[in-house]
């Protein structure tokens, strides 16, 4: 099948259409999304619509970026803002992912990365085409199917109910907010998590801060918050005044995605703060008539991996597609090996000049 038309400025209610016919569509591919991303990163939309033949519609949200005048690097979302992927009525078919991937072959694009999610992982294997180069990514996912209480009894483990029995016995006062209320708290808390985090690798507390402000601004947390509005729920676990630990789930059809997540550690690990926060997220999202509750990847911790999977979630397969004309992908991990290198030289630094000047 070919596309007898492709739509590079797609109208909001074109979007809504292709959205709501397609069964497993995420919040990520949302025109609220969209607009969250490009207000957070300034960058510019150039998502494609597709209408094929026989009228069916395909729909690629992507943005771009211009990192040197007159080049331009597109990605269905920066690193940070989650999967992407094809829309397509009906839901999407290997066929779709052949002929999206054909078109951006001609793109002028310095490169361009997409990410699928977990439920369309095979779609994209099946559809790849030459000069495309495909890259696994492994994420934790909860099956809801049976409701509450099947998912409290078969699939959380025994150390799973045990935590969050005694987190609820713990004095804990939970708050839902859907309003970006709390967004100022939560990003406080982001930055605490951080300079522990720090303090535990020897780092310099205040490079990681900068770097983590830079890494995820709080503007991301604030333009979330306020273009998705109800499908955006921070979940926030409060211990005699003090943010013990707080969560972010973004919920729509389908799926339920735990998006973004800190603690207190002295806190939240004698309360059991997060365990609480993730039944009650499970429990919500179940609720709302998801299928689904995405953990994402874990980044290869043994420790983070064991978490998710005492709350029932396995592993699941998704991918990451790329096309360049450029080596980026090898630029960027000589990039990060080299920051990686400075923060441990300016590390070490910092503590040679704290013993000879305690």
């Amino acid at each position: 099948m070919r596309a007898a038309d492709v739509v590079t400025h797609v109208p909001a209610e074109l979007w809504s259409e292709v959205l709501a016919s397609d069964p497993g569509a995420t919040l990520y591919q949302t025109p609220a999304w969209a607009r969250a991303v490009r207000r957070a990163t300034g960058m510019t939309d150039v998502s494609r619509l597709y209408v094929l033949e026989d009228g069916r519609r395909i729909l690629l949200p992507m943005v771009r970026a211009a990192p040197v005048p007159g080049l331009a690097v597109d990605a269905s979302y920066p690193s940070g803002y989650g999967s992407g992927g094809l829309l397509a009525s009906g839901g999407l078919r290997d066929s779709d992912v052949r002929l999206v991937l054909s078109d951006l072959l001609r793109s002028p694009a310095l490169s361009t990365r997409i990410r699928a999610n977990h439920d369309t992982a095979g779609r994209w294997d099946a559809g790849l085409v030459p000069g495309v180069t495909s890259t696994p990514r492994r994420v934790e996912v909860l099956d809801l199917d049976g409701g509450f209480a099947h998912v409290w009894s078969s699939r959380f483990q025994s150390s799973a109910r045990r935590a969050v029995r005694k987190a609820e016995q713990s004095g804990l006062v939970v708050e839902k907010d859907t309003s970006g209320r709390l967004v100022p708290a939560f990003y406080d808390l982001y930055l605490r998590w951080t300079r522990r985090r720090a303090e535990e690798s020897g780092l310099p507390t205040r490079l990681a801060e900068a770097l983590a402000r830079r890494r995820v601004p709080l503007r991301t947390f604030e333009a979330v918050a306020a273009e998705c509005g109800e499908s955006c729920r921070l979940w926030a676990a409060w211990h005699r005044g003090e943010l013990a630990a707080a969560i972010i789930t973004l919920v729509h059809g389908d799926h339920a995605t735990y998006w973004h997540g800190y603690s207190h550690k002295t806190v939240a690990g004698p309360t059991r703060a997060n365990n609480l926060l993730h039944r009650l997220a499970i429990e919500d999202a179940i609720d709302s008539g998801c299928r689904y509750y995405s953990m994402g990847e874990s980044g290869g911790v043994a420790e983070l991996i064991r978490f998710k999977q005492t709350l029932g979630a396995t592993p699941r397969r998704a991918v990451e597609v790329r096309i360049e004309r450029l080596p980026l992908t090898g630029l960027e991990r000589l990039g990060h090996r080299g920051r990686a290198y400075a923060a441990g030289a300016l590390s070490r630094l910092t503590q040679l000049g704290q013993t000879r000047n305690p």
